[in-house]
Parts: C-alpha cells; structure tokens; sequence
C-alpha cells in the first residue's frame, strides 16, 4: 500500500529544467508564444514616378530621372535638328535642348479642353550621364507613389521588335489606369545624342 503511494507522489513530481521551471508549463507557455506571436511582414519595394500624359495614354517617369519638373521657358528653335527637338531654352542657367515626346513616339496629341492655355506648358528636366534634355508635357505632371508589385514587366512582343532599345520598363496598373513606365536614359540613340552635342 506505501509503495503504491509512493509510486503516485514521484508521478505527481514536476520535472524542472535548469532555471527551475516546470517543463511541461514551459512548452505550454512557448506553443501560446508561438500562436499569438504575429508574423514577420517584408517591407514592400516601393516605386514614386512622375506621372503625365502623352495624346491620351499617361506614362510615368521614375523620380530619380527627374531633376526638377518647371513650366517651359521661351525655346529657341535650332538648325539641323530632329523634328521632335523644338529648340534649346534657358533652365536655370543651363542651355537645354526641348523635346517633344508625342512627336518622338508618333502619338497623335488629345483633343484640348476649351480651357487650356497653349501657350503654358511643363518641361520636366532629365539629367543622364551624357546629356539633359527637356520633355514637354501640356499639364501639370503629378506624383505618385505604389507598389513594385503593380508594374508588369514590358511583354515580349515588345521586347522583341526592339523599340529604340527597349526604353518602356514596364506598365503599371493602379486602379483602372494603366500606366506606361519609361526608362529616360535609353529615350535617345547614341546617333541623336552625338546630334545634340553637335549643336
């Protein structure tokens, strides 16, 4: 009868670790550790462009392109340039050429509401490596923040036809809008670039 009890009392004994906490309450307290523990969240790769219209379609320039975004100075029309070139203008001190991006892509401009001014225009300035340029846009640019995730990848039939070096990086899809991505240093062919510093 004493060794019966005897056997309960040492089953009825914690085991202890060697902080002295009883094991079993040990694993308990971990497993509602673990479930209640929220999960890691990865910081989502953010893009911000500056986004405008070309005819009716919106395109969207990273902001680390864009060094400064002003409305268009007086251009002065230069000989034996591009049609898509307007002229030089004075930003800031730096003699600029002026692009036109709907003459260079060949679109076809929007129809005007009867409330724009022709005469105001934005020039969003591009410093690469080898040249700054201007790009005329006809409204005011706007900015926009979103997600990596939301540009697919430019589809391979445009990949394929080689577009001037594939300068569309991508469309990004917010909401209802599609939003066409360009890559400004790759706008131009080396042979335009050698025109331009030739002027």
């Amino acid at each position: 009868m004493k060794e019966k009890a005897k056997k309960k009392d040492e089953q009825a004994v914690p085991q202890l670790n060697e902080n002295g906490v009883d094991r079993a309450q040990e694993s308990t307290e971990t497993s509602v550790a673990e479930a209640t523990a929220k999960p890691e969240t990865t910081k989502e790769e953010m893009i911000h462009l500056i986004v405008f219209k070309l005819g009716s379609e919106e395109y969207g320039i990273k902001i680390e392109q864009v060094k400064e975004v002003t409305v268009t100075p007086s251009v002065t029309r230069m000989p034996r340039t591009p049609d898509f070139i307007k002229g030089v203008a004075n930003i800031r001190g730096d003699i600029i050429a002026i692009m036109n991006l709907e003459e260079r892509f060949g679109i076809r401009p929007a129809p005007v509401s009867d409330d724009f001014n022709p005469n105001i225009t934005y020039t969003l300035v591009i410093e690469a490596r080898e040249y700054s340029i201007g790009v005329i846009v006809r409204e005011v640019p706007q900015s926009l923040n979103l997600s990596m995730t939301k540009i697919d990848k430019t589809p391979s039939f445009l990949q394929d036809i080689n577009i001037h070096e594939n300068y569309i990086e991508g469309i990004a899809k917010v909401n209802n809008r599609l939003i066409i991505v360009l890559d400004m240093y790759k706008i131009l062919t080396q042979d335009e670039i050698r025109a331009l510093h030739n002027n």
